[in-house]
C-alpha cells in the first residue's frame, strides 16, 4: 500500500486544517495571496479540530470589504446553542485596501475570479489562501491529464529501467 503523503503546508503556516484541491483541478491560479479570517469563538474551536472544508468556496469583493462564501465550518459540538454558529455563513476577510483595490481590478476582467485554495493557522491566527484564477475549459482539463499520464508513464518506465 502506497504511503500517504503529509498535507503541504503554505509557506510559514504552522497548522494546516484543510485544503481545496479541487480548485487547482477546475482553475487555472495565475497568482495566490494569504488574508485573514474574522471569526466567532465556536468557528475557531471547530477549526483547531479540523472540522472545516472549502469546497465550493469563493470570495468577493463589495463595498471596499472581501467577503468569503460557501466555506462550511461544521458546528462546535460542546458550544451551547446561543454561542453556535451558522455553518456556511460568508465571512469578512482582513485584507490591505491596496489589495482590495489590485484584486477589484483583477476581478473586472472577464473570466477570473478568487478561489479558496487552504486555510490554516499562522501564529495562532486563522488564514485563508487564495487563488486569482481562470476557469479551465473541458478541453484544458483533458490535456491536463493526458500531460500527467504521459509524465507518470515516464517516471515508470525510467524506474523501470534503473532496477
Amino acid at each position: 500500500m502506497a504511503k500517504k503523503k503529509p498535507d503541504k503546508l503554505p509557506p510559514g503556516a504552522d497548522f494546516l486544517v484543510c485544503r481545496n484541491p479541487k480548485a487547482r483541478h477546475d482553475y487555472e491560479v495565475a497568482e495566490t495571496l494569504e488574508a485573514g479570517l474574522v471569526l466567532q469563538g465556536s468557528e475557531v474551536k471547530s477549526l483547531r479540530a479540523r472540522r472545516a472544508s472549502l469546497e465550493g468556496a469563493y470570495a468577493t469583493i463589495d463595498h471596499e470589504e472581501a467577503w468569503l462564501h460557501s466555506a462550511h465550518i461544521a458546528p462546535y459540538e460542546q458550544a451551547g446553542p446561543h454561542f453556535g454558529h451558522e455553518p456556511k455563513r460568508k465571512r469578512k476577510l482582513l485584507l490591505h485596501r491596496r489589495e482590495i483595490e489590485r484584486l477589484r481590478g483583477a476581478l473586472s476582467r472577464r473570466g477570473y475570479t478568487l478561489v479558496a485554495l487552504s486555510l490554516y493557522f499562522r501564529g495562532g491566527r486563522a488564514k485563508v489562501e487564495l487563488g486569482l484564477g481562470r476557469g479551465l475549459k473541458k478541453g484544458d482539463q483533458r490535456e491536463n491529464l493526458k500531460e500527467q499520464a504521459d509524465q507518470r508513464e515516464t517516471r515508470d518506465a525510467m524506474r523501470r529501467a534503473k532496477a
